[in-house]
């Protein structure tokens, strides 16, 4: 079974979104955390590639959100109430959250899955260059299942501070795979993968 993080026990995202703590100072708040995500989740899928965009999508949408989700709201949030809540949010919490949710979809969970796919990829307009005439960038590492179509868990990291061998053992180490194939690049198969003997051993190919 998943090792869940959240406390969510129906399968909406909103349900997901709401065991999300809300890191933000109580005083001032008016627009509660799982909204703002919410917002933000439907705003990236309607192309939003902005704080400025998702402010617009908010305020487009705003009637209708409340009204199908019966709550009130006196304004849209704006640019600077999702760029506050941003910096304050837990990310490890929101992956979390999303790969939760993403699992729960799957008739029987992460017992049905059989073949995984680690996908690395740069994210763009990440790459600077280094004083020693390198470079560095954002890079996210992705568990695709290539059967449902769908992203199971992602994870991002800096090159500088992290790699993508440790940041997929990571990935690996929160789910249950037993029996389950994982295909990665031949980077991964130049050492041992899993080092302890407590390990769940997935396969790499």
């Amino acid at each position: 079974m998943l090792e869940s993080h959240s406390a969510a026990t129906d399968l909406d995202l909103i349900s997901f979104l709401k065991a999300i703590p809300d890191a933000r100072m109580r005083r001032g708040v008016r627009i509660p955390a799982w909204y703002l995500l919410l917002v933000a989740v439907l705003g990236i899928m309607s192309q939003c590639q902005s704080l400025r965009d998702l402010e617009r999508f908010a305020i487009r949408h705003h009637d209708t959100l409340t009204s199908a989700l019966g709550i009130e709201l006196r304004r849209p949030p704006s640019d600077s109430a999702f760029r506050y809540f941003f910096q304050q949010v837990d990310v490890a919490a929101l992956c979390a959250a999303i790969r939760d949710w993403t699992i729960a979809q799957i008739p029987g969970g992460a017992g049905d899955l059989d073949q995984l796919v680690c996908d690395g990829k740069t994210l763009r307009g990440s790459i600077e260059p280094t004083a020693g005439g390198g470079s560095a960038f954002i890079a996210q590492v992705t568990l695709y299942s290539s059967a449902l179509g769908v992203a199971i868990a992602q994870a991002c990291y800096a090159t500088g501070e992290n790699h993508e061998r440790s940041v997929l053992r990571e990935l690996l180490g929160e789910l249950d795979l037993g029996g389950v194939l994982i295909q990665a690049d031949a980077l991964h198969t130049q050492k041992a993968f899993f080092y302890s003997s407590r390990s769940r051993e997935p396969t790499s190919s």
